[in-house]
């Protein structure tokens, strides 16, 4: 967006995904960058962890317009995004599968020039530890078995978080005062 004094700034919108095709046309002209998460491929999933029915129909569905909205991403000439679709995928451990389908679903259904950012930080927190098989970190070898995916998609802007065994329990804030 630029106002009359020559200020270039891109409006990005940073959404969970789950969004009305109505609500996303409503902004049309007014976003430049669409920064959705696509978080679950499978219902079962998306109901347990985030109490979400129709999770990746409704997300899809969402995707699609907002790529139809601003298309592949354009960047100026420092490099610097200023229109386009970056899709983002959070791992979860344990749930291998339910990333794989996702990225599958990005190749064969939005364009190969759409940025994928697949996000590796997984931390488990708040009721996490309700659900044994994401109460932990990614392990080495679940980061690796979709890095290896991302390059068997032949996903063209795919990247991937580097894998960190440090602690992030540092950057995790304390609500008890």
């Amino acid at each position: 967006m630029q106002n009359k004094n020559g200020l270039n700034i891109p409006i990005i919108y940073n959404t969970n995904g789950y969004e009305s095709v109505e609500t996303l046309k409503s902004l049309e002209g007014f976003i430049d960058v669409y920064l959705p998460d696509l978080k679950y491929y499978y219902e079962e999933i998306a109901l347990k962890y985030s109490n979400i029915k129709s999770y990746f129909e409704i997300a899809t569905d969402a995707v699609k317009e907002m790529y139809r909205q601003v298309g592949a991403p354009k960047f100026n000439k420092k490099e610097m995004i200023t229109k386009g679709l970056i899709i983002r995928h959070l791992v979860l451990p344990n749930n291998l599968e339910n990333t794989k389908k996702v990225l599958e679903w990005i190749k064969e259904n939005i364009d190969k020039d759409v940025y994928v950012s697949v996000m590796t930080q997984y931390f488990p927190t708040y009721k996490a530890n309700e659900y044994s098989e994401i109460s932990r970190k990614l392990t080495k070898e679940e980061y690796q078995e979709i890095e290896d995916y991302i390059y068997k998609l032949d996903i063209q802007n795919g990247y991937m978080q580097d894998y960190a065994d440090e602690n992030e329990e540092q950057y995790v804030p304390k609500w008890d005062y």
